[in-house]
């Protein structure tokens, strides 16, 4: 048998590197294809050594897209580390903090990376397919807005975090700076148009996305679904909650299966290895790896704006509280396996973040300069835990009794993603290509199944191993069967 391969290299729209192989048979069908992430990073090793302290800074390196998720989730295990309890204005300057830093990164994603898909179309030509394409459809003025509240916001994370790339607020047991009274009006009135702004996201999606019916289609449809489980942090009302709570995981009918604390992942959460890629396949230890495979009895999981709905009773405010019931209102069940919700649900956790920046920033103990407990316990073993905007972000570090690093594991989002990412490029890769006909348009959409989860494999492909791993396959040419393996 006799198999075409086509390649989509690089993919585009996304943070890192990949490339996808699909395999065709002679019908022109689908016999397997591949998300392939080539690309090697390697902070779990060289920071080794290093000073616990220095981990907020160091790992928020890996990537210059979300750097404030591995920031606050460093900051928030050198806190468990050093065993201190940061004061509570601390904790609500980083809270605030880093809701401007979701609100802004979910936009990045909506009007930028994602989002063009549906703003400009699936198929439109792929010069279109970019910021440039998204003003040409919603208007100038729409485009200086978006562009004006992106960079409003990252002035504000600047201005608190010192850096907007590699921010340097987060100490063991506080934050490195406060907020003045004198500064609280401008930074009210920034808070209002973070709401102002989230909201009429919401609406330009209600109008160009679920107003088309094609679209709406295209979400629903079987190529874009998969019924796995989901993790995703909850407060104790099991609401979504981006900087602190419990890791809850729901299975694909809803349930509840788990419910553990963060420093409970270990128990809970574990890796497989695949030859053909650098990322790792986080999944359930409970349920075992069962394969790239959906339903109760597989211990693949998703985790990202879609995830966190799935596993959360509801949002925490008002207004993102309306959104999400019309959410499930209109896609008429909860969960939501549709892949491509995703877009949605991000859009909803902008409105949440927004109006949680409105709370934090009318606190009255906002402006409080009780900043730090200074650490004085002998540092261990450090878990900290945030909802990354691509999903749950774990952090591990073990270090001496001098504070030196001697272990450090990180497990990102695209990592607890990375199963259901293969498995979603294989699926709609299988649902879209029928009798060899192929389109540019067609392998847009096929991108589209990862470009939803948002994933950063900057961040995926941490772990170095100690040699560079070689697999070489000779083939017959006609047939494409392997002949001799080799690897390193």
């Amino acid at each position: 048998m006799t198999q075409k391969r086509i390649t989509i290299d690089p993919i585009t729209r996304l943070e890192g590197h990949g490339k996808i192989d699909i395999f065709l048979n002679n019908e022109g069908n689908v016999d397997k294809a591949y998300f392939q992430i080539p690309e090697l990073r390697g902070f779990e090793v060289f920071s080794l050594g290093r000073p616990a302290e220095d981990m907020p800074q160091i790992t928020s390196r890996i990537c210059g897209v979300c750097p404030m998720a591995h920031h606050m989730a460093g900051t928030k295990a050198v806190d468990d580390l050093y065993q201190v309890d940061p004061t509570g204005p601390a904790k609500k300057i980083r809270e605030l903090v880093y809701n401007a830093f979701m609100l802004e990164d979910h936009a990045l994603h909506v009007y930028i990376l994602g989002g063009p898909d549906f703003i400009v179309g699936p198929e439109a030509p792929p010069e279109l397919r970019n910021v440039l394409g998204v003003i040409e459809k919603v208007g100038l003025d729409v485009g200086k807005q978006v562009i004006s509240m992106r960079r409003k916001l990252r002035e504000f994370i600047t201005h608190v975090s010192g850096k907007v790339i590699h921010p340097v607020l987060g100490l063991p047991g506080g934050v490195a700076k406060g907020i003045s009274k004198e500064e609280l009006p401008a930074f009210q009135q920034l808070a209002k148009e973070g709401l102002d702004f989230a909201l009429f996201t919401l609406k330009v999606f209600h109008d160009i996305v679920l107003k088309n019916e094609e679209y709406v289609k295209l979400i629903t449809s079987d190529a874009f679904t998969h019924k796995t489980h989901y993790m995703g942090m909850v407060d104790d009302n099991n609401k979504v909650n981006f900087y602190d709570g419990k890791i809850r995981v729901v299975n694909p009918d809803g349930q509840e299966v788990l419910k553990f604390r963060p420093q409970e992942y270990k128990d809970h959460v574990a890796e497989h290895v695949e030859p053909w890629t650098y990322v790792k396949f986080a999944y359930l230890k409970s349920i075992g790896w069962k394969g790239f495979s959906e339903g109760p009895d597989s211990g693949v999981y998703a985790v990202a704006p879609l995830a966190r709905l799935n596993v959360s009773d509801g949002m925490a405010t008002p207004k993102a509280q309306e959104a999400y019931a019309e959410f499930y209102k209109i896609l008429g069940h909860n969960p939501v396996h549709h892949t491509l919700a995703n877009h949605w649900a991000r859009v909803v956790e902008m409105v949440y973040a927004a109006e949680r920046i409105n709370e934090l920033i009318n606190d009255p103990h906002i402006t409080s300069q009780d900043l730090r407990v200074i650490p004085a316990n002998e540092p261990k073993v450090g878990i900290g835990v945030v909802e990354a905007p691509r999903g749950t972000l774990f952090h591990h570090y073990e270090t001496d009794k001098q504070g030196l690093m001697r272990k450090c594991n990180l497990i990102v989002a695209t990592q607890n993603n990375a199963a259901r990412v293969a498995m979603s490029v294989e699926k709609a890769a299988k649902g879209l290509i029928r009798n060899g006909q192929i389109s540019e348009g067609l392998l847009n959409k096929i991108e589209m199944a990862f470009r939803s989860y948002d994933p950063c494999h900057a961040c995926a492909t941490h772990s170095l191993p100690g040699q560079m791993p070689l697999l070489l396959q000779i083939r017959e040419s006609s047939s494409g069967d392997i002949l001799k393996q080799i690897l390193r």
